[in-house]
């Protein structure tokens, strides 16, 4: 019988009603008596390791999540997560790039109304989440979602209230889970890699998003706080360059600072391609600047995060931010 470890960190999930809203109030044992049909199908072991709204979700949080499945790692054959929707994308990302080559399934799952209310999507979900992490051969990070799991590195939550919350952005849906049925669509290559984990991430990467109006000096800011730049741009990866406001200019400055940048795209799908306008030609052609292609955003975020954690040489960093790593990029082929 294969042993699953349900990991609770709070979120809607667990969230009971208090005087100032919703807020995370259950204990890993008040799960367990949701999941009496998977009694006789697994040995179910609990453990809360953090009891907090998503949005405080920090990059430490993150480590401490990887940190406790390593130590637990060849006690259970599978664990299961339960967290906040707002920032589990981004956890689900961090822990694939933090837990690398796992023969095991890292199931992250959630709701968008708690689990203890008549109408809730927790109860499924859980199940689904269950479901998956029992099924054979499934390996790595995912989300399990109203009814689909999403690949770690490629999931964004789209919708705010919806049951329906979670997408996979350029990358087709893993599996499709429907009651004791799965589909999967995405076949993990459990030879393929070392098992590894990393214990180190660097949180000091900023995200901006470009605007029209926006002016240049505002990276001058940013750059003395922040060694990593993220910046989402204009369709495929365009930045302005006019004199009035001239951003390539300014990454100039940037680079010579030593600061890593990565150019994204604010268009959820199909990604960057700076090599169709003069302004991104111009730009990868003259300054040492990275681009995300197909890449979420939450991916590129927290990838650069665990690169910069080993290293900010930018030709390392250029070296392993390209690397194809859990799905997160297809488009780049050098």
């Amino acid at each position: 019988m294969k042993k699953i470890l349900l990991i609770t960190t709070g979120g809607t999930i667990a969230g009971t009603n208090t005087i100032n809203g919703i807020s995370p109030g259950l204990n890993p044992e008040d799960f367990i008596k949701y999941l009496s049909d998977f009694q006789e199908k697994c040995s179910i072991h609990a453990h809360s390791l953090l009891n907090i709204d998503s949005s405080n979700i920090q990059p430490e949080h993150w480590i401490e999540i990887s940190t406790y499945i390593q130590s637990q790692y060849h006690h259970y054959d599978g664990f299961v997560i339960t967290h906040g929707t707002d920032t589990m994308a981004y956890t689900a990302s961090a822990l694939s790039y933090l837990m690398q080559g796992i023969k095991k399934p890292v199931i992250i799952t959630g709701s968008q109304i708690p689990i203890v209310e008549d109408i809730s999507d927790g109860r499924k979900n859980l199940k689904d989440a269950f479901t998956y992490a029992l099924w054979k051969n499934v390996s790595g990070v995912y989300i399990v979602f109203d009814g689909k799991a999403i690949i770690g590195t490629r999931a964004r939550k789209t919708k705010t209230k919806s049951f329906d919350a979670f997408d996979s952005i350029n990358y087709p849906v893993a599996a499709f889970i429907d009651g004791k049925r799965v589909a999967r669509y995405v076949m993990h290559d459990d030879k393929a890699g070392q098992e590894t984990f990393y214990s180190s991430i660097y949180p000091n990467v900023f995200l901006l998003k470009l605007a029209p109006g926006m002016q240049p000096d505002v990276l001058d800011y940013i750059s003395e706080k922040y060694e990593g730049i993220v910046i989402e741009s204009y369709g495929v990866g365009g930045l302005p360059f006019e004199d009035r406001r001239n951003f390539l200019k300014k990454m100039e400055s940037l680079v010579e600072k030593g600061r890593i940048i990565v150019i994204a795209s604010q268009v959820m799908n199909e990604g960057s391609d700076m090599s169709l306008y003069e302004i991104g030609i111009r730009t990868l052609k003259n300054h040492k600047i990275l681009e995300s292609f197909d890449m979420t955003i939450e991916s590129a975020l927290t990838k650069l995060m665990w690169i910069m954690g080993m290293t900010k040489d930018y030709d390392k960093v250029k070296e392993l931010f390209y690397k194809r790593i859990n799905y997160d990029i297809m488009l780049y082929d050098e």
